[in-house]
């Protein structure tokens, strides 16, 4: 009950802190990609590539080649575009799924790495067609080997928001 209830309560205030809450009720009345785009957003925050490098706008990681250096100064509307384009990229490698668990696998490969994602429970339970992935799915919340509240809420946030049953 109480899980259910701090998860009721970080879903709200994800709501009620997004831009599109002035415009939308919920952020349920969004399309589910629309949906992972604000819960990134929400989570990683606007880097800065100053204190964060390699790591800039919401949460890239510069790749070898790109025209980004320590100190660049990106526009959110710049960091939007690098983040859709590293969504879409995470989703097609799980284009053997059907859409709706392709976004959800791209989701978390967008916090926790392709990798990870791949080799993951979650991923092998919803490629045999298995849908309980629950547990498994949020037992993704740990970070140096500890359990993290913020990564748990994230994904209470993620799976309710993306989950399609």
């Amino acid at each position: 009950m109480k899980k259910l209830l701090i998860f009721l309560m970080a879903l709200v205030s994800l709501v009620v802190t997004t831009p599109t809450f002035a415009a939308k009720r919920s952020i349920m009345d969004l399309p589910p990609y629309e949906r992972a785009v604000l819960i990134i957003k929400h989570h990683e925050t606007m880097h800065d590539s100053r204190k964060h490098w390699p790591y800039l706008g919401y949460g890239h990681r510069k790749l070898p080649g790109e025209k980004y250096f320590r100190g660049y100064k990106m526009s959110e509307r710049e960091a939007d575009a690098l983040l859709r384009k590293d969504l879409n990229k995470f989703i097609a490698l799980f284009s053997d799924l059907n859409p709706s668990d392709a976004l959800l696998m791209g989701v978390l490969s967008y916090n926790i790495g392709p990798g990870a994602v791949k080799k993951s429970t979650v991923y092998r339970k919803l490629k045999s067609g298995n849908r309980d992935i629950y547990k498994s799915y949020i037992s993704h919340c740990r970070y140096k080997g500890k359990w993290h509240k913020g990564l748990h809420t994230r994904r209470c946030q993620e799976f309710t928001a993306l989950f399609a049953r």
